[in-house]
């Protein structure tokens, strides 16, 4: 989906000073507010892909005004909510007013710990590669309604492709379909000048991670 979220190639928003040496969490609710994300994201009621779209579904105004993690708690607020696992009013309340709902899965203490690594994306392919390295390729001009790592400065730009990354799970359809479907997952490079403008550094290449769906070969 077109939102704020997607910010690639965007002017205005000044410059990105990150700092030297930046602690992992600036308060101690942020680190609890990944360990609640990660959990509950390995209980099976949604995963990666789905997360993300319901950040990218905040309003601009909250997504803006929002710290990192506090986009995370707020989005595993609304999941909660839209799953059935919590109420409005018990979130309001801070604290459970009945029986809840039973999770796909109970994750137990001793996983903890495992939790912080992210599970294997890999998918047996159904069909072999379309592209090879080398090849020269278009992405569509799509702007989808659901979730998409397509970003916009780089639609309906020609590029190359450097890399065959392998058969992944396809985010858009895990969020449009509900179903984990493969696609082939290529990296694709563009010179700056075609995704900038003539203006732009003759010297800038720049590389995504592209699926196949977003493709088709150059004209």
């Amino acid at each position: 989906m077109n939102g704020i979220h997607d910010m690639g190639g965007m002017d205005g928003f000044g410059k990105v000073d990150a700092p030297p040496q930046e602690p992992p969490f600036h308060s101690e609710w942020e680190g609890r507010v990944l360990a609640m994300n990660r959990v509950m994201q390995a209980t099976g009621e949604w995963n990666i892909d789905v997360g993300r779209y319901w950040i990218e579904t905040l309003p601009p105004a909250e997504y803006l005004a929002s710290s990192y993690y506090r986009k995370w708690f707020v989005r595993l607020e609304r999941l909660c909510v839209a799953r059935g696992l919590v109420t409005k009013e018990e979130v309001a309340a801070g604290h459970a007013e009945g029986p809840g709902r039973k999770l796909r899965r109970v994750v137990a203490a001793a996983e903890a710990a495992a939790l912080l690594s992210r599970r294997n994306y890999d998918l047996p392919s159904t069909a072999p590669a379309i592209f090879k390295v080398g090849d020269r390729v278009t992405t569509k001009n799509m702007h989808p309604t659901s979730h998409t790592r397509l970003p916009r400065f780089a639609r309906g730009r020609t590029g190359t492709i450097e890399r065959i990354q392998g058969s992944h799970v396809y985010p858009d359809a895990t969020v449009a379909e509900g179903v984990e479907r493969p696609a082939w997952l290529y990296t694709v490079t563009f010179d700056g000048r075609e995704l900038w403008g003539p203006d732009a550094d003759p010297t800038v290449k720049v590389s995504i991670e592209a699926f196949e769906p977003y493709l088709e070969l150059a004209k």
